[in-house]
């Protein structure tokens, strides 16, 4: 079970992480390199997936570790943040927004999220 420390960490180092988001997001189109076709979505899902860690990692857990439905919302909290964030996007010179880079945070927040959850429940069986 992971420490208040360590859940408050978590909650600043997802904030920080979504401010970066925002922040790359806000840039306009030409000032970015161009990404080789199909590298962006598999970046959208890196990049997402580390803040669904983030998210679920500021969670409070049980002793059997994190519950359904606690992923469910970090799952949420991320695809939410995508859409949010690809809105913004359309008003940024040079960018638009994209239902498959919304698609590609969700599969990322879905995995990263995953990834935590099913150690902490390896965690919790082994203890």
């Amino acid at each position: 079970m992971p420490s208040p420390l360590i859940r408050h960490l978590s909650l600043l180092l997802a904030i920080g992480w979504a401010t970066a988001i925002f922040i790359l997001s806000s840039q306009a189109g030409d000032a970015l390199p161009p990404l080789l076709s199909g590298l962006d979505k598999l970046l959208h899902a890196l990049v997402f997936g580390v803040l669904g860690v983030l998210v679920l990692g500021s969670m409070k857990t049980s002793s059997r570790g994190y519950t359904p439905g606690q992923a469910w919302i970090a799952v949420g909290l991320v695809t939410l943040y995508g859409i949010l964030d690809e809105f913004h996007q359309r008003y940024v010179p040079g960018r638009s927004a994209e239902l498959l880079d919304i698609a590609a945070d969700a599969v990322g927040g879905i995995i990263g999220v995953g990834i935590v959850w099913v150690l902490m429940k390896s965690r919790a069986r082994n203890s």
